[in-house]
C-alpha cells in the first residue's frame, strides 16, 4: 500500500506544485544557471529554480549535503507527512532504499577541481561522505530515525524503480512493515552534461529549450537532464488499514530483467522491457487489455523510442493501439536515477486526478511511433490501472504497476 509521497522536480518544489504544473502548458527545460554551460553542446536542462535548502533543512546540515542528497531529503519528508506513520513507534520495522545513478556527482566535481588547482591537502574532508550513492538513504533515516534495512540502489536510469520493487518485496518478504522509497538525482555539472552529449543522447535545439525535447516525435534528436527527487512511503497492508492510513494507490506489479546485451545500447526488439512488462501485469493478475495508462520511458532519443514502442506493441498486441500512452520527460528531463520514482509519482497523480499527461512536444509523430501517445492536450480519463517503465544503461528494465485503492 502506498500511503504517501513527496517530490521536487523543475515543475515544482511540492507535489500540489507539481501537480499544477505538470497539467499547465509549462515545461521546466530552460537555459542552465547552475554553471556556465555557454562552451557546451547542450545549454539547457531541467532545473530546480529558486532552490533554497537553507530555508527548508537545519542550516548546518544543508551545507554538509550534496544537492541531490538534499533533494532526497526533502522530498523523504514531505513523503512522511503525507502518509502520517509514525516511524518511532517501531524504528526497527521502517526501512529506507533510495536510488541514484551518480550520487552526489557536484562535491565530486568540485574536489576533483580542488585538487588539480589547490593540491590533495586542500580537499575537504567530507568530499567522500557527501559523494557516495548510499549517504542519501543514511542522511533520510537518520534525520526520520528510521532503523531497519536502509540502502542504495544503482542500476542506471531504472535505479529508483528497482529501489520501489524492491521495497514492495521486502514488506512481501516480512523484513519491514514500512518503506520510504524512490531516487534522487543532482547530474546538471560540467562533467555528467559533457559525458552525455559526447554520447549524442541529449538535444542541441539550444535556441528553444521548452520545445527541444520531443518524445516519440519524428523529429527527435535527444533528451535534456534533469534533477530532483520522488518518494513513496510503502506500508504493509495490515499496518496500514489498522492505523487508518490513506491509501494512495496499491504497488501490485514489479517486472526487473538485464538485457545481458551492451553496455548502452538497447537490446534487440527490447526483449528485456518486454520481459519486464510482462512479468509486471503478471503479478498484477492484469491482461493486457486492462491496463489504463502507460508513463513511458520515452526519452526522445531515435533508438529508444522506436525500441520500446516495439516491445509495446509486443507485449500488449492489439492492445497496444487502444492503449493511452506517454512521456513526461519532456517536462521534467530525464532525471536519470531518480527518474523511475518521478514517473511513478506521475502515474499515481494521474489515476488519481482522472487526467491523463499528454507527451508535451508531440507535433508530428513518428511513422514507427504509432501507438496512442496522448498528443496536444491531456485527456480526462478515469483509469484503475497504471504502468511505468524505466531503462538503463547496462541494461537494466523495470516496469512497475499501480491499481486505485
Amino acid at each position: 500500500m502506498i500511503t504517501g509521497f513527496g517530490a521536487i522536480c523543475a515543475l515544482g518544489q511540492t507535489i500540489d506544485a507539481i501537480r499544477t504544473s505538470m497539467y499547465s502548458d509549462f515545461s521546466g527545460l530552460r537555459t542552465i544557471t547552475l554553471f556556465d554551460a555557454s562552451d557546451f553542446p547542450t545549454t539547457f536542462a531541467a532545473e530546480v529554480a529558486d532552490f533554497r535548502p537553507d530555508e527548508v533543512l537545519d542550516r548546518k546540515h544543508a551545507r554538509r549535503m550534496d544537492r541531490f542528497t538534499q533533494f532526497a531529503m526533502i522530498a523523504a519528508r514531505q513523503a512522511m507527512a503525507c502518509s502520517g506513520l509514525d516511524i518511532a513507534a517501531e524504528p526497527t520495522r521502517t526501512g529506507v532504499l533510495i536510488g541514484s545513478a551518480f550520487g552526489g556527482v557536484e562535491t565530486f566535481s568540485q574536489a576533483v577541481e580542488t585538487m588539480l588547482t589547490k593540491g590533495p591537502r586542500r580537499v575537504s574532508p567530507f568530499a567522500v561522505p557527501l559523494t557516495i550513492p548510499n549517504i542519501a538513504p543514511g542522511m533520510v533515516a537518520i534525520d526520520l530515525g528510521a532503523k531497519g534495512p536502509a540502502f542504495a540502489y544503482a542500476s542506471s536510469f531504472a535505479s529508483s524503480a528497482n529501489a520501489i520493487g524492491e521495497a514492495m518485496r521486502m514488506i512481501q518478504a516480512g523484513r519491514a512493515d514500512a518503506v520510504i522509497a524512490g531516487g534522487a538525482e543532482a547530474p546538471i555539472t560540467g562533467i555528467v552534461m559533457a559525458g552525455v552529449a559526447a554520447m549524442q543522447s541529449l538535444s542541441d535545439d539550444n535556441h528553444n529549450p521548452r520545445g527541444a525535447v520531443k518524445p516519440f516525435d519524428l523529429h527527435r534528436n535527444g533528451t535534456g537532464l534533469g534533477e530532483g527527487a520522488a518518494m513513496l512511503v510503502l506500508e504493509d497492508r495490515d499496518r496500514a488499514t489498522a492505523r487508518g492510513a490513506t491509501v494512495l494507490a496499491e504497488i501490485v506489479g514489479y517486472g526487473s530483467t538485464a538485457d545481458a546485451f551492451h553496455d548502452v545500447q538497447i537490446a534487440p526488439h527490447a526483449e528485456g522491457l518486454a520481459r519486464a512488462m510482462v512479468y509486471a501485469l503478471e503479478e498484477a493478475g492484469l491482461t493486457p487489455g486492462k491496463l489504463g495508462y502507460l508513463n513511458a520511458h520515452g526519452t526522445a532519443t531515435p533508438m529508444n523510442d522506436a525500441l520500446e514502442t516495439e516491445a509495446i506493441k509486443t507485449v500488449f498486441g492489439s492492445a497496444a493501439w487502444s492503449l493511452p500512452i506517454s512521456s513526461t520527460k519532456a517536462r521534467t528531463g530525464h532525471l536519470l536515477g531518480a527518474a523511475g520514482a518521478m514517473e511513478a509519482v506521475l502515474s499515481i497523480l494521474a489515476m488519481q486526478e482522472g487526467l491523463l499527461p499528454s507527451t508535451f512536444n508531440l507535433l508530428a509523430p513518428d511513422p514507427e511511433c504509432d501507438l496512442d501517445y496522448i498528443p496536444g492536450a491531456h485527456r480526462a480519463l478515469e483509469v484503475d490501472a497504471v504502468m511505468s517503465n524505466s531503462m538503463g544503461f547496462g541494461g537494466h528494465n523495470v516496469s512497475l504497476v499501480f491499481r486505485r485503492s
